[in-house]
């Protein structure tokens, strides 16, 4: 299991993550070296290299049982490759576009000479500097713009498979935030031209490393372990087959015909909500497994980037505020920079953080529309309709009683991952089943009037200890 000798960060000793007090964490500096906290875990618990072996064999026997199925329902086996193919559908569209978004974060850079030097030309005339920081702070938005529309357009205009259009629509977010993170940056210094600007590989290194927030340095490792590379890859591709598995023994199996009869009953439908409560937290954990542990762990791996602390130990918090901060620290981060310490001062604290989370739970959902092919808030409604009303309750409840509350968070992911998977997955296959309509809109939830949800009319209930008949 192990593969290195891992650097323990101070804040976690013998296998137990400590929570560090406000005072620890503001000496810290921004970036040093530091492990992922399940990298120091499964390295150093016993217990939790078990529970890490757990989901191993939960994915063994998926792949099992889908071997199974495939003999006998097919009479050839394709351990779920045709739908992971499926997933990643035209591919060629998806690298012309991820090479279209690469090419607009590129562009910036010599935006940047260009704009220093004429700066630099005109610092002794007022009117001119002013006119051309107007015209730098346009550039940057229109760049920005730029690479929003393109990509929504082309998907708009026709659908990519779910796990292309994910890549592309995740792709452009995280270049949109790495190049305001850098304008904002080196804007003091394209005024005045000290210090200098970054160097192109510096640049270029800033896109591609697992961090959001420009620093011109980072703690660098001194060499590459490409065996840690490898295995997090092959983690990665892993849990592509995992999720592919669930989707076809959990999802397929309640929802693919849902929409080709006109009524169905209710009890139908919350039976197979609740069948998708377990493989929905299961992908969900896998999916921050895979994504902020696996992938990030491999990159920065790979880019010698030191600081590894991409999240923290949210799964023992009790206080919804402790886990947006701690459940993705790279986009925390970006959002805390540059977008509720800006607002803040001049709005108020309170709309700050409103605005920090209707803005993440936009563009969570526009990564959803785009994807899915429609438009159902479910996980906007989720985020920061339910999500947000939970951090004042679990603000000062969550430090009296954090075993219960911790409970009540874990309970809330459970209920929250299936009703996503049965929902999304409901209006998926009520927009392939049912008859076409011209009120048919990609704003208005087709699984709303098709099927009709009737309930059972002879549902009767029976004594359970009568054990007599």
């Amino acid at each position: 299991m192990s593969l290195r000798r891992t650097r323990v960060d101070p804040s976690i000793q013998n296998g137990v993550i400590s929570h560090s007090t406000q005072e620890e964490k503001t000496k810290r500096p921004e970036f040093m070296h530091r492990e992922s906290p399940l990298t120091v875990l499964i390295e150093h618990s016993l217990h939790i290299r078990a529970i890490y072996h757990i989901f191993v064999v939960i994915l063994l026997v998926l792949l099992c049982d889908t071997v199974i199925y495939d003999l006998i329902e097919h009479g050839k086996i394709n351990i779920g490759i045709t739908l992971v193919l499926y997933g990643f559908g035209d591919i060629r569209r998806c690298i012309k576009l991820w090479l279209f978004e690469l090419a607009v974060a590129l562009a910036v850079y010599p935006g940047f000479i260009i704009y220093a030097g004429v700066r630099k030309v005109i610092r002794d005339y007022a009117g001119l500097s002013r006119i051309w920081s107007i015209v730098g702070v346009l550039s940057v938005i229109l760049l920005e713009i730029l690479l929003i529309a393109v990509p929504v357009y082309d998907l708009a205009n026709k659908r990519m498979p779910m796990a292309s259009s994910i890549v592309v629509t995740c792709e452009m977010f995280r270049f949109l935030m790495k190049i305001w993170a850098v304008t904002v940056a080196c804007k003091n210094r394209l005024q005045d031209g000290s210090p200098k600007m970054p160097s192109f590989s510096h640049y270029l290194y800033f896109l591609f490393a697992p961090t959001l927030i420009y620093r011109d340095e980072y703690p660098r490792t001194k060499k590459i372990n490409w065996n840690v590379v490898v295995f997090h890859f092959m983690e990665v591709t892993a849990i592509v087959f995992y999720n592919s598995f669930l989707w076809q023994r959990f999802i397929i199996p309640y929802w693919s015909d849902y929409g080709k009869e006109a009524k169905v009953e209710a009890g139908t439908v919350v039976r197979g909500m609740f069948a998708c409560v377990l493989p929905g937290v299961i992908s969900f954990l896998c999916g921050f497994y895979s994504l902020l542990h696996a992938w990030h762990n491999a990159f920065a791996e790979m880019l010698r980037f030191g600081d590894r602390l991409f999240y923290e130990d949210w799964w023992t918090t009790s206080r919804f505020s402790n886990y947006y901060r701690a459940w993705n620290r790279i986009v925390h981060a970006w959002l805390h920079q540059h977008i509720h310490r800006p607002l803040a001062p001049r709005i108020g604290r309170v709309l700050s953080v409103l605005s920090v989370f209707l803005l993440s739970a936009i563009a969570h959902e526009f990564v959803v529309a785009l994807s899915f092919g429609f438009f159902y808030p479910v996980m906007m409604i989720e985020f920061a309709g339910v999500g947000l009303l939970l951090l004042p309750l679990t603000a000062t409840s969550g430090l009296r009683f954090p075993s219960v509350l911790n409970l009540l968070m874990w309970l809330s992911f459970f209920i929250g991952n299936g009703l996503l998977w049965s929902l999304y997955a409901m209006e998926h296959f009520a927009r392939q089943n049912c008859p076409k309509s011209e009120s048919d809109s990609f704003f208005i939830p087709k699984s709303w009037s098709c099927p009709e949800i009737v309930l059972k009319p002879n549902w009767t209930f029976q004594n359970p200890f009568d054990i007599i008949h």
